[in-house]
This record gives C-alpha cells, structure tokens and sequence, in this order.
C-alpha cells in the first residue's frame, strides 16, 4: 500500500519560515517534518511514497536528489571532481515527487496522483502532522470495514470541523464546531480505495469539503478513534512543543 503524502500547500500560518520553504520541509531535530512523517510510516513496512508538491516544490525534490549530502558524511575531492559517501544509509523507500499545481486544493492535488498510486487502496496524510496512530490496525480497521475510505480521529480543543460519528464509526456529516463538542476531528492518516476518485472533481475540489461530505451522506466513510498523541505543527508554538518533545526524547512518533 503506498502512502500520499499532501505537501503543497503555502504554510501562511507558519510564514516566518515557510516564505522560505514548504511547512513540510520545516525541520524538527534538524530533519523536515515530512521525513519524520514518512520514517514513522516505514517503521510499520509502508516504504512507497507519492508526495503532492506545489508551493516551492524544487525544496523538496533537491532534498531527496541530494539525500546522502543531508543525511551522512562525504569526502569531495574536488581534484577529480569526485565525492565519496561514508556511515551510507539508505531508507527502503522509493519516493515519487509529483507537482501537483501551486494554487491546486487538496482534493485536486489527490486527484492527480492518481497515475501514481496503482489499483490498490492508498494511505494518505497531511505534511505537517505527526501521531503515534497504529498503521496496522489502521489498515485492519479499514479492510475490515469494506467502505471507500477511513480517516483517523483525534480529540482535540482546537478550531478545526467537527466530524458526527455514529457508535459503528460510520461518519454522518462535518460541520462546524460548537461550545457543546468533545471536539472530534479528521486527524489525517486516512487510507482510501480508489472509489474516492469518483468523488474528486477537479484542481477547486477541497478533499475536506465535498468529497468528505458525500462520502459521508453515502455510508462510504469510517473513522478510526485514536486517543493517543497527535499534533498539527500549524504554528511556531507547535513547532516549538515539537522540538521540545524530540529534543527531550519523549517523541511518541519516534519509533525508530
């Protein structure tokens, strides 16, 4: 099952470094956000990856083109015009990197993967959240289940839509939150059969609005309940709490 990852977008709540980079591409411990995303995922087997690119998209691709420069050391003889990696480390990952459009919605930007993500159902996620989500009981839930598709939920007090959820985990519409919610939401780490492509119009289409929405209204969508660690690094405070847990080695993500 291959893992599509939404890293797009333009980050303007994180503006003070993302006018320079991608929100994916803003570092925790001195590596993207999205690395520790996709190093999480390949802990539980999921090595294959689409990434959806747009806003300063060549960040990203020169990353992954100049991996063993960001990741090990290197000799540069400069003489013969030659490098030599040492301490070489190479992820079992094989990494597709598709410029999806710079003003592209979500939805649209999953729509055009689809060439890139086979037959089979895929994983999908945003690129700048990171959770201590069982992947495995993700996929058992969702094959279980037999619907289109399965998004994970958090409970959180922020300021996202509020996702109904009949007690089967059938989700029945999304609206917006009230004084009265527990506050749960789609937390990303969904997986989706390609059904889902049928639900996705064109580059306008935003994933969490109509498509979600009808999924819903047709029985096709589940959630999956997650209690355990999550968080959006939509901010510098989030970025900073991030950095402390790593820095403090109390990283739930940090399964590696």
């Amino acid at each position: 099952m291959k893992v599509v990852l939404l890293a797009g977008g333009f980050g303007t709540r994180i503006s003070e470094e993302s006018h320079l980079k991608p929100k994916p591409m803003i570092e925790i411990g001195e590596k993207p956000i999205l690395w520790h995303i996709m190093k999480y995922y390949s802990q539980y087997g999921f090595h294959e990856f689409v990434i959806c690119l747009g806003y300063k998209q060549y960040v990203v691709k020169e990353f992954f083109a100049d991996y063993f420069l960001h990741t090990s050391d290197v000799t540069f003889d400069l003489a013969n015009n030659q490098m030599e990696v040492h301490n070489n480390y190479s992820e079992p990952w094989k990494v597709t990197l598709v410029d999806t459009g710079l003003h592209t919605m979500t939805g649209g930007r999953v729509k055009r993967i689809r060439p890139y993500v086979g037959e089979e159902p895929f994983m999908l996620t945003y690129g700048d959240g990171l959770a201590d989500v069982n992947l495995k009981e993700l996929e058992q839930f969702h094959r279980a289940h037999k619907k289109i598709a399965t998004i994970t939920a958090v409970n959180v007090g922020q300021r996202f839509g509020i996702m109904d959820i009949r007690q089967d985990g059938a989700i029945q519409a999304f609206r917006e939150k009230n004084d009265k919610d527990g506050a749960l939401i789609n937390g990303g780490f969904m997986i989706m059969n390609q059904e889902v492509f049928d639900y996705l119009q064109d580059d306008r289409t935003v994933l969490e609005k109509e498509p979600l929405e009808n999924l819903a209204k047709d029985g096709q969508l589940m959630a999956y309940p997650h209690n355990g660690f999550w968080k959006c690094m939509d901010t510098q405070r989030d970025k900073h709490q991030l950095e402390e847990l790593w820095q403090s080695q109390k990283a739930p993500w940090k399964i590696w």
